[in-house]
């Protein structure tokens, strides 16, 4: 409960929906950090709990996940490309056999073909 003491209330003007959803991130991050560590970034740096080094190692581990997931989100991004031009072709050639099959002609027994 002291924490929501400590809370402070603020009204933004937003332009820009994007910025306003990023925003909206921080805050709910923020959120989360609090509920699992039970304080603030600001309570952590003034409390000494944290140094520079230790900051330090958290943006290199939090950079190398951030490397991980791109990496992850470009293979995912070349599977989904190759789905997706595998489908259009399949679709192609579906539509192709359906368009020789639709305008082939239907011979009777009777009828002919001239030689060319």
């Amino acid at each position: 409960m002291e924490h929501l003491l400590k809370m402070k209330t603020k009204e933004i003007k937003f332009r820009d929906p994007v910025v306003e959803r990023v925003v909206d991130k921080f805050v709910s991050r923020s959120d989360v950090g609090y509920a699992k560590y039970g304080k603030t970034l600001h309570d952590e740096r003034t409390g000494g709990h944290k140094d520079l080094a230790g900051y330090l190692n958290d943006i290199q581990e939090e950079l190398m996940d951030a490397i991980l997931y791109i990496q992850a989100a470009k293979e995912e991004h070349e599977f989904m490309k190759q789905q997706l031009n595998e489908k259009i072709v399949a679709d192609a050639i579906k539509a192709a056999d359906h368009a020789a099959f639709s305008s082939t002609a239907q011979l009777d027994w009777d009828d002919h073909v001239a030689p060319i």
